[in-house]
């Protein structure tokens, strides 16, 4: 298999060296880019065709959210995910950048090898959401007095959808859907594909920005905690 086509955008150039380097230590990416900001960042990746962004939020002239818009309304760049960076506990607009077109979120200290495998999750077309903290984060920003109002339930999906979507937004995978309702994982995936296809969703991230907004997941009802 082609190794995973890595672009690095971060404003510090320590940061991006240090990423870079833990990159290219794995046989199955490699680094084919650096951006110091969005701007750079949109341009490179439209110029490499890169199959990963791993993009900082905060950066001079365009920011991580915008640059990931652009990259996202980009049809010629419909196949380049984006993995955003953020350090979680100050940084809400994570939501905003989610809903730009993002794939997902990792806290910038997180382990190295932690990073590696959420490139891999991104790269596969999967989203990456942890279960806690992603409920946590959306909950307060959509119930605080600045956050969006609810824009309806998603009434074009059965019961069977509609549950299906609800554990979704709590980060569960197929798998673990699958175990819950007692469904196969192939059934799961299925449900999980018709909705996207229903509500337009990207991916998983877009579906659980949609659950929380559609009021078909409520703050404090979603908190299950990290999982073993």
């Amino acid at each position: 298999m082609s190794p995973i086509r890595v672009l690095l955008a971060d404003d510090q150039t320590l940061v991006r060296a240090a990423f870079a380097m833990l990159v290219e230590s794995a046989p199955d990416m490699e680094v084919v880019g650096q951006a110091g900001t969005g701007r750079e960042a949109v341009e490179l990746a439209r110029r490499e065709r890169a199959d990963l962004v791993v993009m900082d939020v905060r950066m001079p002239d365009l920011d991580g959210i915008e640059a990931t818009r652009l990259i996202a309304a980009d049809e010629d760049l419909a196949g380049v995910k984006v993995l955003v960076l953020t350090t979680y506990d100050t940084d809400e607009n994570i939501v905003e950048a989610l809903r730009a077109g993002a794939s997902g979120f990792l806290v910038k200290d997180t382990r190295p090898a932690d990073l590696l495998d959420a490139i891999r999750t991104v790269a596969a077309g999967e989203a990456l959401l942890s279960p806690g903290p992603t409920a946590r984060l959306i909950a307060r920003f959509l119930s605080s007095p600045s956050g969006p109002a609810a824009t309806g339930g998603p009434e074009c999906l059965s019961e069977r959808e509609r549950g299906v979507l609800a554990l979704v937004a709590r980060g569960l995978t197929n798998t673990e859907i699958a175990d819950t309702l007692g469904l196969s994982p192939l059934t799961a995936k299925t449900h999980v594909s018709r909705i996207m296809g229903k509500l337009g969703a990207r991916d998983r991230a877009q579906l659980v920005i949609l659950a929380y907004e559609s009021g078909l997941v409520t703050p404090g009802a979603t908190d299950t905690g990290p999982r073993s």
